[in-house]
């Protein structure tokens, strides 16, 4: 039997993923979403922004074509928004490499990547459908359980990677 993480404190919600969870932060009206591999307990929201977050979340792993539809603040530079506007406007089920969103808002891909990995809202802001030219790019942040994660939101949406070449 496998045992499960406890929550962490600075979660005020916790929803269960198949490849793990979703932690999801409010702070004031700063919302923080991180993708979590492992066994969590889940944690039901207290704070109403978390309740819609989390109940649009679990409305995503039922139909990866829910969209989103939160009155989120986009904490980052004007460049990092740019990136996420973007990246926002990908549709369900498509992909872009990094040098095409560098190339939509006048960028390099790098730039690009670097904004993806400064995304404290993925789900919402869809980082997961930016991949490399040549294969499935990287994924939040290097975190060892990322490919992995990438691997299942794509395959969830339609797309799907064999051997880091979309099939």
């Amino acid at each position: 039997m496998k045992t499960k993480n406890k929550p962490s404190p600075h979660y005020d919600a916790i929803v269960s993923a198949p490849f793990g969870a979703v932690g999801i932060s409010v702070r004031g009206v700063q919302v923080s979403i991180e993708l979590l591999s492992g066994n969590y307990a889940q944690k039901p929201a207290e704070h109403k922004i978390a309740q819609k977050v989390a109940k649009q979340i679990e409305a995503y792993f039922d139909n990866a074509r829910n969209d989103f539809n939160l009155p989120l603040v986009y904490k980052g530079t004007p460049f990092q928004r740019r990136v996420w506007h973007a990246i926002s406007a990908i549709p369900c089920g498509r992909v872009l490499t990094y040098g095409e969103v560098a190339e939509q808002i006048g960028s390099g891909p790098r730039a690009v990547a670097n904004a993806c990995g400064a995304n404290n809202l993925p789900l919402v802001v869809p980082c997961h459908r930016v991949v490399a030219k040549n294969g499935l790019g990287g994924f939040m942040q290097g975190n060892k359980d990322g490919l992995k994660i990438k691997k299942w939101l794509l395959k969830h949406e339609g797309v799907v990677f064999e051997k880091g070449k979309q099939v």
